[in-house]
């Protein structure tokens, strides 16, 4: 069947995958695709959070789009700066600033007559034949809902509304939030603010992961050969985590959930010396039940002088600090909201308007939901990158989106 080149695609939003989509559209002919981006640049949750340790926890190669090779990555695990970098590269060399638009924050998505009509808040209008979304899911800030939040004298912060002048040095910092960002945060920050509270509702499972350096020739024999970055991104052994990690969520009995468990055990009984702290850092769930957390040294962070793990309850927030269940005021001056993104939202606050009236938001009254997490009945030519069920923890998103 010969493709109509002609059709007219709108991809929402600049990040990964919407990089990704717009690559592969123009390599594969078609004449009118334009890409548009509510914020000033590309990037998506790389541009979004700049907090202070930032990096991705799966390997910097396997971060890596499959067409786009980079010999440039100074780790194993890639800082946030660096990713942000990669694809800023990425769309400079794929020519895409030529069909970005942006400031472009879409407002709605309304089919009629087999025809998208694409609008933005900014007043821009676009008719599609295919919308791609590619919106991703971190880009929402969750704000946690406690108790005089807004009293508190210091400064509180977001992590992904960092404000990189902020000062750190010899403060009193207390970090809220237990997931990959907040366990990040800590071993960032430990070191540098004179006193530092990890607040957590909930301890997490640490798999360990070390981060090592590339050296100059590392990176000088990724330049020449680039078989060597494929052994890096096609490891056995981190293939094999994938593998282990799949099979051990499907059937949680199973001899692959039994050796992670064996891991991220070891981890903490072998790093942690004080049995007390140990205890306080032991989740009460299996692995697994929540996203692993892949840090190559926050139980060595936590055992430091100045470094405090608390996990009583916040019962409010006061000027000069938190106060806990326990009635313990913990005096700070910055508190760093490690809290998450409102990750059902996708291309929501958007109104998408299928065929008949079908509407977006009834659709997922209950719960965001596409089959094979791509498409909608009632939403022709309407399709998502990284939607419903898309984002599978612990793995290369880029890998997802590639699929």
């Amino acid at each position: 069947m010969q493709r109509n080149l002609d059709l007219r695609y709108v991809v929402i939003g600049a990040g990964m995958s919407g990089i990704l989509a717009s690559i592969r559209l123009r390599e594969a002919g078609y004449r009118h695709v334009t890409l548009l981006e509510k914020a000033h640049t590309i990037g998506g949750t790389w541009r979004e959070n700049r907090y202070p340790g930032l990096n991705c926890d799966v390997p910097a190669h396997a971060y890596t789009y499959s067409f786009a090779p980079n010999a440039e990555w100074s780790s194993y695990l890639a800082p946030g700066p660096e990713i942000q970098d990669y694809f800023e590269d990425v769309t400079d060399r794929f020519g895409l600033r030529e069909i970005a638009h942006f400031g472009q924050e879409v407002d709605s998505c309304t089919y009629a007559d087999g025809v998208w009509t694409v609008t933005t808040k900014a007043g821009m209008t676009v008719e599609a034949d295919v919308v791609i979304t590619a919106t991703g899911v971190l880009h929402h800030p969750r704000m946690p809902e406690i108790e005089g939040l807004d009293s508190f004298a210091g400064t509180v912060a977001h992590s992904a509304r960092w404000d990189e002048s902020t000062p750190l040095d010899g403060r009193r910092i207390g970090v809220i939030g237990s997931g990959s960002t907040g366990v990040q945060l800590v071993s960032a920050l430990a070191g540098r603010a004179a006193r530092l509270g990890h607040f957590q509702r909930s301890p997490q499972w640490i798999m360990p992961m070390p981060n090592t350096p590339y050296t100059e020739e590392q990176r000088e024999a990724f330049r020449r050969d680039p078989a060597l970055i494929d052994a890096v991104r096609y490891d056995p052994d981190y293939q094999a985590n994938v593998l282990r990690f799949t099979a051990g969520i499907i059937k949680p009995d199973s001899e692959e959930m039994h050796i992670i468990e064996t891991i991220v055990h070891d981890n903490l009984e072998q790093s942690v010396a004080d049995p007390v702290l140990r205890e306080r850092l032991r989740p009460n769930y299996r692995a697994a039940c929540k996203r692993l957390i892949f840090s190559p040294d926050y139980y060595q962070v936590v055992q430091q002088h100045g470094v405090d793990i608390v996990i009583e309850g916040i019962e409010r927030i006061e000027p000069q600090g938190i106060r806990t269940s326990d009635g313990v005021l913990h005096e700070l001056d910055l508190i760093i909201l490690a809290t998450g993104f409102h990750a059902d939202r996708f291309i929501r606050p958007a109104v998408v308007t299928g065929r008949g009236g079908a509407s977006l938001d009834d659709m997922w009254r209950d719960h965001a939901t596409a089959y094979n997490a791509i498409s909608l009945p009632d939403f022709p030519n309407f399709f998502f990158l990284n939607g419903p069920t898309g984002p599978v923890g612990n793995f290369s998103l880029i890998d997802v989106a590639e699929r």
